[in-house]
């Protein structure tokens, strides 16, 4: 099969759209398909390279003779590359693809992932042929905004296994100060880092040993600092930025928190999870069903910090059930799997050509 993911952008900044696509492509080329990756270019084109992966640069920046000059541009691949499927992981080049496979001869079956639904342009995904919602969650809701459930179809993420990574294992692990909570995601207010911090400010004087490690970076990191510097225990919240291997914060932690206001499934979650750490997370979207519906890790309510706090006091204060849950977070990691990811995409793929 010839196979074409379109995304705006392939730089390692760990965006979570971009890995699952990198991802793929990887491993679809591994396994003997011809794939191609357009995007504005990034740091991953050399991973994309060494699976055989063809890379093709593209300017998608929405301005208007930019996007001209991208229509031309990607008629063209199209035209040289003529895919059986092209897999749109963005809105700008699934609106591409999908009006420009109309013009001339080049026609192929059009695939789009829904990594978040909560944004208004999720709705343009709807313009291909079939649909993968990256959770049940995300597929209900855009069901909910109009989208047949015909086109729709569930392919849960997992990150395990990834060409990006390097076995779990050959990562060292921080010498953090224990206990050590944790967090790794973007520096947006959507993440919960502001309920997070409030959080930690109201167990920090019980439990005197403990540090916050804040991994992201992202638009409202400087709010999230200058709320940390209000706090009295300010010294003890640590903003660590992007981490190329957030595999070491992972390892040396011993709670994982991932308190985001919206979240369609989260694939750092099945990353602790391999990593055995204890984890609490908000009951939002696809992330019960990243923690098998509350079995791999405790969830408590968006956007409420006593619920996060009271989390935090029931795993610091007692060690046999933060040893529970970290337990409890190492099983049934299998399906968290990229190449169950990979191959049911690929059914998908399959289903949409034969038919």
């Amino acid at each position: 099969m010839r196979i074409i993911h379109i995304l705006n952008e392939v730089q390692e900044i760990g965006n979570g759209i971009v890995n699952v696509a990198v991802d793929l492509a990887c491993l679809q080329a591994k396994d003997g398909h011809e794939v191609a990756v357009i995007s504005g270019g990034g740091g991953y084109e050399n991973l994309l390279a060494k699976y055989g992966v063809k890379h093709y640069l593209l300017d998608q920046r929405r301005k208007p003779i930019n996007l001209i000059k991208a229509a031309i541009s990607y008629q063209r691949i199209v035209k040289e590359f003529q895919p059986n499927v092209v897999h749109g992981h963005m809105m700008t080049g699934v609106i591409l693809a999908a009006f420009l496979r109309k013009k001339g001869k080049n026609r192929y079956g059009l695939v789009s992932t829904v990594h978040n639904e909560f944004q208004r342009s999720s709705i343009f995904m709807s313009l291909a042929d079939r649909v993968i919602a990256v959770s049940k969650a995300v597929s209900e809701a855009m069901v909910q905004r109009g989208i047949s459930k015909e086109k729709l179809r569930v392919v849960c993420n997992g990150t395990l296994g990834s060409p990006r990574n390097r076995p779990l294992q050959e990562y060292e692990a921080l010498p953090l100060q224990h206990p050590a909570i944790a967090t790794v995601a973007g520096m947006y207010y959507r993440k919960g880092i502001a309920e997070l911090i409030a959080a930690f400010e109201q167990i920090a004087s019980d439990f005197p040993a403990a540090n916050l490690y804040i991994v992201g970076n992202g638009p409202n990191r400087h709010e999230f600092e200058e709320q940390a510097s209000k706090t009295a225990v300010s010294s003890r919240i640590h903003f660590e930025g992007f981490q190329p291997e957030p595999q070491r914060y992972l390892l040396a932690c011993d709670i994982f928190v991932l308190a985001s206001h919206r979240e369609p499934f989260g694939l750092v979650l099945s990353e602790a999870r391999e990593a055995s750490c204890a984890i609490i997370a908000t009951e939002v979207d696809g992330i019960p069903e990243a923690l098998d519906n509350g079995q791999a890790g405790i969830l408590v309510p968006a956007k409420d910090s006593n619920a996060l706090a009271a989390a935090l006091v029931k795993l610091l204060s007692n060690p046999a059930t933060l040893q529970e849950w970290k337990t409890k977070a190492h099983q049934n990691l299998e399906w968290l799997n990229i190449d169950r990811v990979h191959q049911e995409t690929l059914a998908v793929y399959d289903e949409l050509v034969s038919g």
